[in-house]
């Protein structure tokens, strides 16, 4: 209500009690009768924003009304509620619905990439929030890809393999992350085990490493091996002693090439665990490997893993490819130039 309204209001109602004065006795407390008010103005619910519209009856208007002054409503009235509920609240009047979270259900595009992707798409939400279930899947596969890089290959399978290990120059979980560059390198006491127990001039030497995944040569590792020496025999390919590296990188395989002078080296290794997949194996392979080779030179067969491709297939593949190797004497971008 402006000031410009509440001065026209207070000066009419002075000047109606002016004139009641005059007609009537001075009392102490002077109630007024209902026939003395007259209607000066009326508060009207606005349906539009909720707010009051005011609305100041002219002299002609007020001598006529036989209304009260302000008109107002009692609690507990029925014109209250009737008022209430239709002017100024008319939302009320609305049908209330529960609040509903996200449709399980995704359209059939969403559907149909869900099948051929593990990544999270369609997984919906909870008001700003990823659902419960997402969030706990999240968090259960970020803790398995922790454990992968910190958990370490049980002896039992190294004995089931009938391999010997060798350590790198890495210390400790937390130097093999920071110090990539030691991990590349062999530890002198390993070099000398591997000289006195492996056969020199291998045609090809299959090394194992737990790299950033110990989880993927526990899952997969045995398989593969088992796959790629069935593989090799029956393409009568000698294989060399096979040995496993602790907190090995891919990069060692050039200074075993070095000191075995051979041929081709597979290099079964752990991947970088995600989200997706902590247990993921990579093979490494590389014709003639020498302290300085060039990334170009190698050739890798990633994703190896039950969600990906199937250990078995990749042993069995690994075979063919290192055949190739061998026919061409070349590997990387040297071999599909050769190819070509």
């Amino acid at each position: 209500m402006n000031e410009q309204l509440v001065s026209m209001i207070t000066q009419l109602v002075m000047e109606k009690m002016g004139n009641n004065a005059v007609d009537e006795p001075s009392h102490d407390t002077a109630v007024p009768t209902v026939d003395q008010k007259e209607i000066l103005i009326k508060l009207q619910g606005s349906e539009a924003n909720g707010n009051y519209a005011d609305e100041v009856a002219s002299p002609s208007t007020t001598e006529r009304s036989n209304e009260p002054l302000i008109k107002l409503f009692q609690p507990g009235s029925s014109n209250h509620e009737q008022s209430s509920y239709s002017t100024s609240n008319d939302y009320a009047s609305a049908p209330i619905t529960a609040f509903k979270f996200e449709e399980d259900e995704v359209s059939e595009s969403v559907q149909a990439a869900k099948k051929h992707t593990p990544a999270r798409i369609g997984v919906g939400r909870a008001g700003t929030r990823p659902k419960t279930k997402t969030w706990l899947k999240f968090r259960l596969d970020h803790a398995a890809a922790v454990d992968a890089v910190y958990g370490e290959v049980t002896e039992g399978l190294l004995q089931k393999l009938d391999v010997f290990q060798v350590t790198t120059r890495v210390t400790d979980k937390e130097e093999y992350i920071t110090r990539p560059d030691l991990g590349r390198r062999l530890s002198d006491e390993s070099k000398i085990l591997i000289q006195s127990k492996c056969e020199k001039n291998p045609k090809v030497q299959i090394i194992m490493s737990n790299g950033l995944s110990a989880s993927a040569i526990e899952e997969n590792v045995q398989d593969v091996y088992l796959a790629l020496q069935q593989s090799l025999s029956n393409l009568n390919i000698e294989i060399g002693t096979t040995f496993y590296i602790d907190k090995g990188r891919v990069a060692l395989m050039d200074e075993i090439g070095e000191l075995l002078q051979a041929e081709v080296i597979v290099y079964l290794i752990g991947e970088r665990p995600g989200l997706v997949s902590a247990e993921s194996m990579s093979a490494y392979i590389c014709y003639q490997p020498r302290i300085g080779t060039v990334e170009a030179d190698r050739m890798v067969v990633s994703n190896i893993h039950k969600g990906g491709i199937p250990p078995l297939e990749a042993g069995a593949y690994l075979g063919t490819v290192v055949q190739k190797i061998l026919h061409y004497k070349a590997s990387g971008v040297g071999l599909v130039a050769k190819e070509g």
